[in-house]
């Protein structure tokens, strides 16, 4: 079995990831590629989507948004995830049980007395006006016949578990500042979401299986675990193994991949790209070596922002006063900070409307 190395999988995955080389693809189409963009930070995907495609303009994603063709909802991790419409309509079922589980993951204390499908019932009966709701405004009005759970908890478990909901623009929208407020997928949408499959056949998880290794494969049945949250698909990827090729890494573990995706030569140039926070091209996999060394790990979940040099993960950068502030986590030749520099002017004109173009690349720390 061909073993593929670290490089050789970060431009495997880069390619996936439309960071190889920016794509041509329409802004729904590069959404629906990548499996949604993880989206609790409302403005981050339209730099995910900036650094990937050519010529982005943030009005066409927040026309999708207002156009109800991308919905924000929370899905793969119980995170927001900036998804196609129909994605969200097709998948959201298959992710209910690992939703409810997260949730009562934090909650279980106070949630113990409650019953979840009187508690569904009750939020269905709330929502049904059609009228958007906070999620403090949707508690409230539930809190009444649960009051030792407290409104946080049965708040939570409703719009992120138990009612298959939509943040409504004004939230993430481009440059726009707004409160979370959620309306039911099929109110939003003008469908409910597929049921579940009553033959246990698992066709969603097939599905979620080829669309994962489309825009992140090879990658282990751990990393898909890890990307979607739910227990790895393990009938999903029996089901298509005949399908699939397989390699493994320099660990020894398993890889599945489509048989005709993009594995890029290992010495393919890697350009110099900014990443918005939580971009699942970190977040997507278990084994996150391939793109972040393990000494830098912890940045890919405490929401940091970081500069690929060479497809790595070798800065941190912020947007400070109009600046793009980069501060390297090693050493940069010159070379990479010319590169990074040039980059971070196009990022800073981005950001700001074309007012500024003012790039800082800090000293290295020590």
């Amino acid at each position: 079995m061909t073993v593929l190395d670290a490089r050789a999988l970060n431009r495997a995955a880069l390619a996936r990831q439309l960071l190889l080389d920016r794509a041509g693809l329409p802004v729904l189409d590069a959404v629906g590629h990548l499996c949604g963009l993880q989206a609790q930070e409302p403005q981050e995907p339209f730099v995910g989507l900036w650094s990937r495609l050519r010529a982005f303009e943030p009005a066409g994603l927040s026309d999708l948004l207002t156009g109800r063709s991308v919905v924000r909802t929370h899905l793969m991790r119980r995170t927001v995830h900036l998804v196609t419409a129909a994605d969200a309509l097709a998948w959201r079922a298959r992710h209910e049980g690992m939703l409810r589980q997260r949730v009562l993951g934090t909650y279980r204390r106070e949630l113990t007395e409650v019953d979840l499908g009187e508690l569904a019932a009750a939020g269905r009966e709330t929502m049904a006006d059609g009228e958007p709701r906070s999620l403090g405004e949707l508690a409230r009005a539930v809190v009444g016949r649960w009051p030792a759970a407290g409104p946080r908890p049965l708040g939570e478990m409703l719009v992120a578990a138990l009612l298959p909901t939509a943040q409504l623009p004004p939230r993430g929208l481009w440059r726009t500042t707004a409160g979370a407020r959620y309306a039911l997928i099929s109110s939003w949408l003008g469908r409910e979401i597929d049921p579940p499959e009553p033959d246990g056949s698992d066709l969603v998880g097939q599905a979620l299986l080829r669309r994962y290794l489309a825009a992140f494969g090879p990658a282990a049945s751990a990393d898909l675990r890890a990307w979607c949250g739910l227990a790895g698909l393990p009938a999903a990827v029996a089901a298509l193994r005949e399908e699939l090729v397989a390699f493994r890494d320099e660990r020894g573990r398993e890889l599945l991949d489509l048989p005709d995706a993009p594995r890029p030569d290992p010495d393919s140039p890697a350009p110099v790209r900014f990443l918005p926070a939580f971009d699942n091209a970190v977040l997507g996999y278990h084994d996150r070596s391939r793109i972040i060394d393990d000494a830098h790990r912890g940045l890919s979940v405490q929401g940091a922002r970081v500069v690929l040099v060479d497809g790595r993960v070798a800065a941190t950068w912020t947007l400070q006063a109009d600046t793009v502030l980069v501060t390297p986590l090693r050493r940069l030749s010159r070379t990479d900070r010319a590169d990074v520099a040039e980059e971070g002017w196009a990022l800073a004109s981005f950001l700001t409307g074309g007012e500024s173009d003012r790039v800082r690349i800090a000293p290295l720390p020590g």
